[in-house]
């Protein structure tokens, strides 16, 4: 199929990781790129706490095996020391292994150091990662370096910072205050979901049927030449 140009017009993988980059690599039929998420929530210095616990546990545990679960967490260190005892409990009771940079493992008990590799993964289980950082700007970096280009959310009060983080994040579906498990076809009312395209061309977020569709242009004249 990846090589039947005459008879497919595009081929759209669903599945792991290393399904997609085979198809990626070894297709002469265009592909659109769906699936990989290693999405991340970062929580600003002046989050709501209890809404950031809610909305970090139903993106990480509602369902742990889809790609739009929230696989890494970035924490401002202003807030670490409130937050991030009471979100070690809330994911300790759903049973979720943390691994975390020194500041955050220094108050989240039994989480285990976070090596480069954790902040890079896709883990679809009940595990996660967690760094801190100075400000929206590094979060900003951080999670542009390791992300797939799927889901990302901040939650904050800042205005200026949720608009920075917006603007600045390189992925097709970014939030405030919101979970990354809304990213989904029927959730953004496409109907029936065709995928999640993590690239740009020609389509990028969720996809229902219109994005498989193309168009032709049909012209009348009565003459007309270019001159």
């Amino acid at each position: 199929m990846m090589r039947m140009n005459d008879y497919i017009d595009v081929l759209i993988p669903r599945g792991g990781a290393g399904l997609i980059k085979s198809v990626v690599e070894n297709a002469s039929v265009p592909v659109i790129e769906t699936g990989s998420g290693n999405c991340h929530i970062y929580v600003d210095y002046d989050a709501d706490i209890d809404m950031a616990i809610d909305i970090i546990d139903n993106a990480k545990t509602q369902r742990i095996g889809v790609c739009n679960a929230c696989e890494s967490l970035v924490i401002n260190e202003k807030i670490a020391s409130e937050l991030l005892p009471k979100l070690n409990t809330r994911l300790k009771e759903k049973g979720v292994q943390i691994f975390a940079d020194s500041k955050a493992r220094a108050l989240m008990e039994g989480s285990d150091a976070a090596t480069e590799e954790d902040f890079g993964t896709e883990y679809l289980d009940y595990i996660i990662s967690v760094k801190t950082v100075s400000d929206v700007d590094e979060a900003i970096a951080h999670i542009n370096k390791y992300n797939t280009g799927h889901s990302e959310s901040i939650i904050t009060n800042d205005k200026e910072n949720a608009e920075k983080f917006l603007s600045g994040i390189d992925a097709a579906c970014v939030y405030v205050n919101a979970s990354t498990r809304f990213t989904d076809g029927f959730e953004f009312g496409f109907g029936a979901e065709i995928g999640i395209s993590t690239q740009k061309l020609h389509a990028r977020g969720p996809m229902g049927l219109l994005a498989l569709t193309s168009y032709k242009y049909t012209i009348y004249g009565d003459g007309q030449i270019r001159k």
